[in-house]
């Protein structure tokens, strides 16, 4: 086991405009070492892969990264389901599955990103039935108040209140995901979708492909980019329309300057190489960014685009990009999609911390009405007050930390601030 030098610091998220306050950083090989480390330390957290935007991963204390924890993926064909140890990559992951002939159901728009950070905050990928990340989960291994280890399956009490878990519960140290055979999917790009086309009718556009990804700097009349991705069944047919829904096909998935992302211009390729917008080898996004995103009821999508739209010229001087992407409901508690039909918006900035701080509180006023829950691993300005209210399973999720960390070392600042428990 290493110990980072506390004398340097912790370092900051991968974008770098956020610096961790924690004391220690560990890196556990071993189940064993992962108990010894949170039944010695008062205040605990699991750092993922560093790709959050506020203190959710930090404390005052110790830091547990999982990314040398020792174990290989295990497939269990009879169960489809493959466990996986809780700092592997998705995009690692991905990749060793294809190879065997498996998929995953859903991948977010980074495969850099660890599985266990990205099911505890209900991280997500896209398409209007596939429900986010945290929904492949099967099953937990958790090291959980004083070094207790706790396995839990779907079939377990409390299983749903703990697959998006906060970090609330323990260190989760091992991951059990349903799989499904392998697929090929092809990729595809449009400009200028009419705002009008999508306002009319949104679960058209966002129901036309396997997943869909909109992008738009909130001004004009047309969304500068529709990002299509096709899953391929047999008899699909090999080519796309030159127009689509109004919008033209792209120029640029053609362009050679866009090398950190994944293959486009409708070339066939494995699931685990199209799924994720970025790939794995390279930076991802632009790198120096703030990010936040907000997730609404579909059924509100038009009236909050609006009020979105109606913000423009206050947004874009400050923004990179934003991206629509919808999300199956599902039933895990505090899942940002729980109980409903999601769109997720988001955005990208630039790294202009007094802006975006402003701008997301005046973008939560402007969505107010229309119940928005935050991304929990993105900047936002919602206090509990605001928060809480969304899911009504708080009081069941605080109980359940309760019962598992009754010494309160998996706590934090955020976890009183975003939801007071």
């Amino acid at each position: 086991m290493t110990v980072s030098n506390a004398a340097r610091g912790v370092g900051t998220n991968w974008a770098g405009t956020y610096t961790f306050t924690a004391k220690r950083l560990h890196y556990p090989r071993t189940l064993d070492e992962v108990r010894e480390i949170v039944s010695r330390s008062p205040r605990v957290r699991a750092l993922g892969t560093r790709h959050s935007f506020n203190d959710g991963a930090d404390n005052d204390g110790d830091l547990v990264s999982l990314a040398d924890l020792e174990l290989d993926p295990v497939i269990d064909p009879a169960a489809s389901t493959v466990t996986v140890a809780a700092g592997i990559r998705y995009g690692v992951l991905a990749s060793y599955l294809q190879q065997n002939g498996y998929a995953l159901h859903n991948m977010g728009s980074l495969p850099h990103i660890s599985v266990a950070g990205a099911v505890s905050t209900g991280t997500h990928g896209s398409g209007d039935t596939s429900g986010n990340l945290s929904t492949a989960v099967s099953g937990l291994e958790i090291v959980s108040g004083r070094g207790a280890v706790i396995s839990v399956t779907r079939d377990d009490r409390d299983f749903e209140g703990m697959v998006v878990g906060l970090g609330a519960l323990g260190i989760v140290t091992r991951v059990t995901l349903d799989l499904q055979p392998s697929f090929d999917m092809r990729q595809d790009l449009y400009d200028d979708l009419p705002w009008d086309t999508l306002l009319g009718d949104v679960a058209a556009v966002t129901s036309s492909a396997y997943s869909v990804s909109l992008f738009t700097n909130w001004l004009g009349e047309s969304l500068e980019r529709v990002w299509m991705k096709t899953k391929l069944e047999r008899g699909e047919p090999s080519t796309m329309p030159e127009v689509l829904f109004g919008a033209h096909r792209s120029s640029i998935e053609r362009e050679a300057d866009y090398d950190n992302i994944t293959v486009r211009g409708g070339v066939p390729g494995p699931w685990s190489e199209r799924l994720p917008h970025f790939r794995l080898d390279a930076t991802p996004s632009h790198g120096d960014e703030i990010q936040t995103e907000y997730f609404i009821d579909r059924s509100n999508a038009v009236d909050a685009l609006g009020a979105l739209r109606a913000m423009g010229e206050q947004i874009a001087p400050h923004l990179r990009v934003a991206e629509l992407r919808t999300v199956a409901s599902d039933s895990l508690w505090m899942s940002p999609a729980y109980g409903r039909d999601t769109l997720g918006i988001a955005f990208t900035w630039k790294n202009e911390p007094d802006a975006v701080a402003r701008l997301a509180t005046l973008i939560e006023a402007a969505l107010a009405a229309y119940d928005p829950r935050p991304h929990w691993g993105k900047l936002f300005a919602m206090d509990a007050a605001a928060v809480a209210p969304k899911y009504e399973r708080l009081a069941d999720f605080g109980a359940l930390a309760d019962r598992l960390d009754p010494d309160r070392q998996f706590r934090n600042e955020y976890l009183e601030r975003v939801l007071g428990i």
